[in-house]
Formats: structure tokens, sequence, C-alpha cells
């Protein structure tokens, strides 16, 4: 089974901010693929529901797209009672260093400043899981970086990150069938030729 792990916030207060772009990518699947995203998870640590995943079929491999339940910085509680590898597992996130309309696969590394991320790292006691980050940031940061991930993407920005998203959704497709590497080669070497 691979699982592809959308970060973000839950509940409509944050619907559509740059913080949530790891939900969109998994309810963007979860639309083309027909998959509800239904399934409660709960926390084998105090009981409270910790996720909901749908899941499809892509040729022999079942595929469960997971969505945290907790607010950004606990989602590696989502992640306790996922029984895959994490190698076969995407983190999906925002990331407030890469230039909006940018997207990067990593096979493993840091948190880099990223609380989800760090949550998730955390909980499965390893850094040597696959993400894709989507970038967000401004050529600026700005100093409340807290303000700035809750806030919503402006008109200017919308074409651009939907550009991301679509690619964000492709790369999650070609991981799934022909694995990080080849998902590496082709989207960050299309980024960087861009």
């Amino acid at each position: 089974m691979k699982v592809i792990v959308g970060l973000g916030n839950p509940g409509h207060t944050y619907h559509e901010t740059r913080h949530n772009v790891g939900f969109r990518v998994v309810q963007a699947l979860a639309a083309r693929h027909g998959a509800e995203i239904t399934h409660r998870v709960v926390s084998p640590v105090d009981g409270r529901p910790s996720a909901v995943f749908g899941e499809y079929q892509e040729g022999a491999e079942r595929v469960r797209l997971l969505m945290p339940l907790t607010m950004m910085n606990e989602s590696g509680e989502a992640l306790r009672t996922v029984e895959a590898p994490p190698r076969d597992l995407l983190l999906v996130c925002d990331d407030v260093n890469l230039p909006l309309g940018t997207i990067r696969l990593r096979l493993q590394g840091s948190a880099g400043g990223h609380h989800g991320l760090e949550s998730c790292l955390e909980v499965l006691g390893t850094e040597e899981v696959p993400r894709l980050r989507i970038g967000v940031g401004p050529e600026k940061l700005p100093s409340d970086l807290h303000e700035f991930v809750l806030s919503r993407f402006h008109g200017t920005e919308r074409p651009l990150i939907g550009q991301s998203l679509e690619q964000a959704e492709q790369a999650c497709e070609v991981w799934i069938k022909e694995g990080i590497e080849m998902a590496m080669n082709r989207y960050n070497r299309a980024q960087e030729s861009s």
C-alpha cells in the first residue's frame, strides 16, 4: 500500500490557506479517482479522531489518501496507525522557502522548520521519508510567518498556485506508479529548467 499524506489544518477557517496546499493535493487526487475521504482513524494515544482517509486501486497497488484532523503541529498523530513503511509514504506540504509556483520532491531530509513535517518525522522515528513540498513563499519572507502561512492566496497568485497543485498531483501519480526517483527526475528537473 502507498500512502499520500496531505498536511494542513482542519476546518473551514483554514480552507485554501497557504498551509493547506497538502490537503488540496489529496482532495484533487480523491476527486480524480473517486475516492471518498470519509473513513476515520482514531488515535491510539487518546482515542480522539486523528485523521480521515479514502482509498483507491492503481493497478495492483492500493493507494490511501490521508488527511490529519489535528492541527498542523500535531500532524504526526495521524501516522501512528499507518501500517506502511516510511518509504511507502509521501508527505505533501507547503514550503515558505520555495518560491510560489515551484514544487520539490525529496527522498529524505530534515523538516526544514516545518512543524507539521517535524511532527510526522518524529512519530515515524526517521527522516528517510519521501516528501513533496509546494512553494508558497514570496520573494521576501514576511516577519510574521505564522500569519503568512494562514493567509489565503491573492488573486494574482492563484493561477501560479493552481499550476503548482496540478504538477504536484501529477508528481504523486508518478510516485505511485514509477517511484520517487522517477518523480524527482521528472518534476525537480522540470522546475530547474523553467
